[in-house]
């Protein structure tokens, strides 16, 4: 079906006339427009959409089912509604502006409803598509080229197998008479320029061929899980007799393959369709290269049905800078050696990732070469790259002593989400990795707080959604009774969602009671692949017991992405702790604290598990006590605010047990 817009320069001027005038006008030509719709079996309707200029102008518009618009039809329709004119011109237009044109003529006056017009057409369910859920875009095949233009545009596409079927088209038909499509036609890129550069290539030359009627295409995107429409889907058929529907689907493979089966109902439904119109209206199938998956879905449902696949090549050395020549053409700007430097001998190359290349070596030639005042200026990914973790948790991390490796590991999973943003278009994976974690080491040597820590930056940093720290031991995980466990593993899992859930003295799950603890292991094995997307796992213990645990269960392992090593805090790095612990409680140490700490530091260090930071912790509370007491028996009128808030080394002394 063909629509159009008609203008009609009419025989003389008049005055304005009166709106009843126009009413009555309107009226008896109605009736005449109705007569032809009738007489022609409905298969074209021609209206007038409004007279206007003082009655010197006719706009009108058009569909046709049959064949296309003839100077001949229109002379027809204009001498039934005594009309007389100097000349008219037509033009084919979309079917949304044909449909505008006749609601027009329906407010006017000059046909009675534009449901029943179109209703009598069979397209009513193209006119309601915004409530049938069938989304779909219009276009126009603009201008005209010569068989040898064609070839030299499809030549410079990532596609061998367009030349070769433009000269097909070209071959013609060995008997006019003959109508209908031979083939069909499955376009596969994953660049959409270069898609629909080919689809244009291939249009104009179906419509310079005569194999195509109509400049207007219609395009329905679609996802397998997406509802379309039965009657919907036949209008837009019908709509396009004469014409082409482009259908794409648009997803990656990676989600393809996980819908594909779901999705062949739907297929299936718009194949049914497509094979009953199949001589009237051109179909083009658009999948991503990579979507084989979707690509058998269709081919199922396709039967007799000839594709010809046009489907983007893989560009290699010498042909991948052609193409990256060609884009430099389009931009009337020179190539040079800058643009071919990122090509690498051996690997191949998609459209897009030539676009891309290209996109990135014309920004910078814009502005150090042609707008040389903005070459000082940094790239917004530079700025990205520069800049710092975000929040306080961050920077409190980095000024806690030691832990040179945790700090290390925290930056590289920093690092990796900003590489991932940086560098999308570069081809870098976009999965999301587990990023479950062991953190070994004995008490006192901050594993707790770094956890802590640790989700509040991933939630400042837009790592994790919530970024609270969920502690668990044996007790919230093992149940009492058989069956227990699972659903306390479930719930504990639900409720850390977008947190770190914190797994203290892990391997204490299995070393008892075998069987619910294997129950235990196995869930969470489980929920942490379930949840890998927005959660962290972390497991905490000695060092020594924590390699028994993850031989427990085989996939345990395979779903860490860090073992974090926490070692004993040194003598120096234990003095500087308590400086620390120190100055959060606004307390100060006397120049000779530190002299009088190391040896007793130095001391605990020959004890296993002797505290680490716990250990230092204690010691300046106890000191803090002594203090009190040193105090107390000073003059108290004597004592000032320095001495209150400055420990000395006398209230410092080694714990009781260092000298057993």
């Amino acid at each position: 079906m063909l629509f159009y817009k008609i203008d009609v320069e009419l025989s003389g001027k008049a005055e304005e006339p009166e709106k009843s005038e126009c009413r009555d006008r309107a009226t008896a030509l109605q009736a005449k427009i109705g007569m032809l719709f009738e007489k022609c079996e409905y298969s074209c309707h021609i209206t007038i959409a409004d007279i206007i200029d003082k009655k010197s102008r006719a706009e009108l518009c058009a569909a046709v089912k049959a064949g296309m618009m003839t100077a001949s039809i229109l002379e027809d329709f204009l001498r039934v509604m005594d009309l007389e004119y100097h000349s008219f011109t037509f033009q084919e237009i979309t079917f949304k502006a044909y449909f505008d044109l006749l609601r027009l003529s329906c407010q006017l006056g000059y046909i009675s409803s534009y449901d029943a017009v179109v209703r009598k057409l069979k397209i009513d369910g193209l006119a309601r598509h915004g409530h049938s859920g069938l989304p779909f875009s219009e276009a126009m095949i603009l201008g005209d080229n010569t068989r040898r233009e064609l070839l030299a545009r499809a030549a410079k596409l990532l596609c061998e197998n367009l030349p070769v079927e433009i000269e097909r088209i070209y071959q013609g038909s060995k008997d006019e008479k003959s109508s209908g499509h031979p083939v069909h036609y499955l376009l596969q890129s994953d660049a959409l320029d270069l898609r629909n550069k080919m689809l244009r290539v291939l249009l104009r030359a179906l419509y310079q061929n005569g194999r195509i009627a109509s400049r207007r295409y219609c395009e329905v995107k679609f996802v397998p899980t997406d509802y379309l429409s039965a009657s919907g889907l036949k209008a837009l058929y019908e709509s396009c007799g004469g014409g082409t529907v482009v259908v794409s689907f648009a997803e990656d493979e990676q989600e393809e393959s996980d819908h594909a089966r779901i999705g062949a109902d739907v297929i299936a439904e718009l194949c049914s369709v497509m094979r009953a119109y199949r001589n009237r209206v051109l179909t083009v199938f658009c999948l991503p290269k990579s979507a084989d998956k979707i690509k058998e879905v269709f081919l199922e449902h396709l039967g007799a049905i000839t594709l010809v696949p046009l489907a983007e090549d893989t560009a290699f050395g010498p042909r991948a800078k052609n193409y990256l020549r060609s884009l430099a053409g389009q931009h009337g700007t020179k190539p040079d050696k800058a643009l071919y430097k990122p090509i690498a001998e051996g690997k191949g190359y998609s459209a897009g990732d030539l676009q891309l290349i290209f996109d990135e070596w014309y920004d910078h030639r814009l502005k150090t070469t042609v707008f040389t005042q903005y070459a000082d200026l940094e790239t917004a990914n530079k700025q990205v790259a520069l800049k710092k973790p975000r929040g306080s948790a961050f920077e409190e991390l980095e000024n806690m002593i030691g832990l040179a490796e945790v700090k290390k590991i925290i930056r590289q999973c920093l690092n990796f989400y900003k590489a991932q943003k940086l560098f999308r278009e570069k081809g870098i994976s976009t999965e999301r990795p587990a990023m479950h974690m062991i953190f070994t080491g004995h008490p006192g040597t901050a594993k707790t707080t770094v956890a802590r820590l640790l989700a509040q930056i991933m939630k400042d940093n837009d790592l994790l959604s919530v970024g609270d720290l969920y502690e668990v031991g044996r007790a919230d995980l093992v149940g009492k009774y058989v069956g227990w466990t699972a659903p306390l593993v479930q719930k504990k899992f639900k409720a850390a969602k977008g947190s770190v859930l914190f797994i203290d003295e892990a391997y204490s799950l299995v070393e008892r009671d075998g069987e619910f603890g294997d129950e235990a292991i196995n869930t969470i094995v489980q929920e942490m692949e379930n949840h890998r997307e927005d959660m962290v796992v972390i497991f905490a213990g000695y060092p020594d017991k924590m390699d028994g645990f993850l031989q427990k269960n085989p996939g345990l392992l395979s779903r860490i992405a860090f073992q974090v090593p926490f070692a004993d805090y040194d003598a120096a790095e234990l003095c500087s702790i308590t400086r620390l612990l120190a100055d959060k409680k606004k307390l100060s140490l006397a120049a000779d604290v530190e002299e009088k700490l190391h040896p007793i530091f130095a001391q605990a260090l020959q004890k296993e598990d002797f505290g680490n930071g716990r250990f230092a912790r204690n010691l300046l509370e106890k000191a803090v006590m002594k203090q009190a007491g040193r105090l107390v028996a000073m003059e108290v009128d004597l004592v000032t605010r320095a001495d209150v808030s400055r420990l000395l080394a006398e209230d410092f002394d080694a714990p009781e047990i260092m000298g057993k």
